[in-house]
């Protein structure tokens, strides 16, 4: 079983990681190690993640990195897929606006 899944165990309780701090467009949030950035975002009721060049917003379509739907900025690496990227402490996760070669 991977590191990253959820355990559930007899009594259907779910544990989850510990808890982290990461960045989230400016602002300190607590996440979970071992979940993805998809999931924290979607636990904050965040449903966009990014807005396409002509404006209009996406978010999690497939979420297993087929569609890029749910590109964000992490650590500074733009269209990073939100779903495929596991969280880890201190990152620094943004939400995109269209696509870009690179946050500055």
């Amino acid at each position: 079983m991977s590191d990253h899944a959820f355990r559930i165990s007899s009594n259907e309780e779910i544990s989850r990681g510990k808890q982290i701090e990461i960045t989230l467009n400016g602002f300190k949030v607590s996440a979970f190690e071992g979940e993805t950035v998809a999931t924290m975002l979607l636990a904050l009721d965040k449903t966009t993640m990014r807005t396409t060049i002509q404006g209009e917003p996406r978010g999690i379509y497939c979420g297993m990195g087929i569609c890029f739907d749910c590109l964000v900025v992490v650590d500074g690496v733009a269209n990073t897929r939100a779903c495929m990227t596991w969280l880890k402490p201190g990152m620094s996760i943004a939400t995109q606006t269209g696509l870009k070669a690179q946050e500055i």
